[in-house]
């Protein structure tokens, strides 16, 4: 794949998700997403800010905003109540397979 491909992928994804009714996420909103459901658990916030290199008030801020959508949950870890454990949801996995049924989806639609 060509890079001005790649873009253009890209760029078919991000307009499907304008006009879908699914979420509005930014793009850290996205990226903190796909780590919880792609990388194995257990996820904290302290572990989020640490992987994706952004402070922890950035993964909490961002966790509001997506745990309003029921994307992800929070629950105090039982073991060490200073640890916030991120959890998936039903909603949470929907959207990101939805999601990735749309990249392949548009894939398909580019010119070989």
């Amino acid at each position: 794949m060509r890079p001005s491909q790649a873009l253009r992928l890209w760029q078919q994804v991000m307009l499907s998700q304008v006009r879908d009714d699914a979420p509005d996420l930014t793009m850290r909103q996205t990226a903190i997403l796909f780590t919880i459901y792609l990388d194995p658990p257990p996820h904290t916030v302290r572990g989020l800010a640490a992987r994706l290199n952004v402070t922890k008030p950035v993964i909490t801020r961002a966790l509001d905003t997506m745990g309003a959508l029921k994307l992800v949950s929070r629950h105090r870890d039982e073991l060490d109540k200073r640890n916030v454990l991120i959890r998936r949801t039903v909603e949470g996995a929907l959207f990101v397979e939805r999601f990735g049924d749309g990249i392949i989806a548009k894939a398909h639609e580019l010119p070989i």
